[in-house]
């Protein structure tokens, strides 16, 4: 009889949905891996404002949801499979924030066909795309000593904003974490939550060189430094499941929860020396940076390329793009408009498979699109403009080609071909759903960086994650 593949299982609790997968060696060559089963569910999980005391401005998720999420992903994946899990990696949304209280944070329901976790002593998570505090509420924060500058959304400054306007509340909880610390937490019984350097760089006041807490600028501002957790290495394991989770076996080792940028980049970058480009909604283009890089040690705002901590002590140099696939997305939903105030009615799907045929046959344009509909974050007041107009550049294969064009000149500008050349960048694999449904936009990527570019590969945070821990368990065994 085949003695049964050992199995990794990664997890990715993200905004809207909640993903699994479970990874397992490739029969004949062991150093390679196949997803054996994956599984997702929407998580559900937006708190009404009204029921926040950040009002219109906040962002809450009802944690109860996710982890019912969760635990239907687990259950929805081959028993037999569960069964042989001999590792656990999980991702999740960076920045975000929830407190729980140590030894009551969850209950373990025995007794049925399948034991499960429920939380129990825990608030909501205030997500990364909580909009509470205000310009003037960040300026009247202390410096942080970090090379990241804080935003609202991170978790440290929701906890100062939680200090200045609900002191009662942070006085109920004794832990804090990301949505997946927590879950890393409840599953192995921890005592003190464990975070990576990914999500610590991501709540800010954290210095990424000493690897360590601001907590002397954050205690002379009376923060709570009782909240923030310990720091450990992402990949590292931070303890053993405690209980039978659904099938997974009892003292199953799991890792310490990671970023899902990070775990996303790392499903599809081959090689050190590949860019990862995701074209969906938004646009981001990442590049691991030479080892020995360290950032500048203070903020800049303004800089178009920001730098997080990745694996093995090592940055990847990120330029994030708010305008990708919605741009296009803006476009159709006009087209569509004009011709109903035209009196035709057009479907939006035909409308952007004709332009996307259009622009396909118009293989160069002198049109310019700046489009920038939605600004940047380093240039918040810079909106979308069209130049270069002439008569015979009007019809709509000009106007598409400039459209997608702009969309990968507009990332280009803030992070050029010559500066991932001078990183040692020699491919680019391309994904997301914008950029495996849009020939132009492909076209336009290779003419802006002229690198062999592999399209077609999906970015997935879950498949990242379990990764790291196969890769990390591999190399503990070899």
């Amino acid at each position: 009889v085949m003695a049964a593949r050992p199995v990794t299982l990664g997890i990715d609790l993200g905004t809207t949905s909640v993903k699994a997968a479970l990874l397992g060696a490739a029969p004949g060559d062991p150093s390679e891996f196949v997803v054996l089963a994956s599984s997702a569910r929407a998580a559900r999980a937006e708190v009404a404002a009204e029921s926040s005391a950040a009002g219109p401005q906040g962002r809450e998720q009802d944690v109860n949801r996710i982890i019912q999420a969760l635990n239907e992903c687990i259950a929805a994946l081959p028993r037999q499979q569960l069964r042989n899990i001999r590792g656990i990696g999980v991702s999740g949304q960076m920045h975000g924030v929830m407190f729980w209280k140590t030894g009551q944070g969850c209950e373990w329901t025995e007794g049925g066909a399948a034991p499960l976790f429920e939380p129990r002593a825990v608030s909501h998570l205030v997500t990364w795309q909580d909009g509470r505090c205000s310009s003037g509420f960040l300026a009247s924060l202390p410096q942080p000593e970090s090379h990241l500058s804080v935003a609202t959304g991170f978790g440290c400054a929701t906890i100062f904003w939680l200090l200045k306007n609900c002191p009662e509340f942070l006085k109920s909880y004794d832990a804090a974490g990301t949505i997946h610390d927590y879950v890393v937490a409840m599953l192995c019984g921890l005592p003190r939550p464990l975070m990576s350097d990914q999500n610590a760089a991501s709540w800010g006041y954290f210095n990424t060189q000493s690897q360590s807490w601001n907590s002397e600028i954050l205690k002379g501002s009376g923060f709570p430094v009782h909240l923030l957790p310990d720091i450990a290495e992402p990949g590292s394991v931070a303890g053993r499941t405690s209980h039978v989770w659904l099938e997974i076996p009892k003292g199953t080792p799991v890792g310490v929860a990671m970023g899902d940028l990070q775990a996303s980049v790392y499903s599809c970058m081959a090689q050190r020396t590949d860019a990862v480009l995701n074209i969906s909604t938004s646009v981001q283009l990442a590049a691991s940076m030479p080892a020995g890089f360290q950032p500048a040690q203070t903020p800049d705002p303004t800089a178009p390329v920001a730098y997080f901590p990745y694996f093995n002590r090592t940055y990847l140099g990120v330029a994030a793009s708010l305008n990708g696939g919605n741009v296009l997305a803006t476009f159709v939903h006009m087209l569509a408009e004009w011709m109903a105030d035209l009196g035709l009615e057009v479907e939006e799907s035909t409308v952007y498979s004709r332009m996307i045929q259009a622009a396909v046959q118009q293989k160069d344009t002198c049109l310019t699109i700046t489009p920038t509909v939605l600004g940047e974050r380093h240039l918040p007041d810079e909106l979308a403009s069209v130049t270069r107009i002439s008569s015979s550049d009007l019809s709509l294969g000009h106007v598409t080609r400039a459209l997608c064009r702009g969309i990968v000149q507009n990332l280009h500008s803030m992070l050029p071909f010559q500066q991932l050349q001078e990183w040692g960048v020699e491919r680019v694999m391309g994904s997301g759903s914008a950029l495996s449904r849009n020939e132009v936009l492909k076209q336009e990527v290779q003419r802006a960086f002229p690198l062999p570019v592999a399209f077609g590969q999906d970015v997935d945070a879950a498949v990242g994650a379990a990764l790291i821990m196969l890769q990390k368990n591999l190399h503990q065994k070899s």
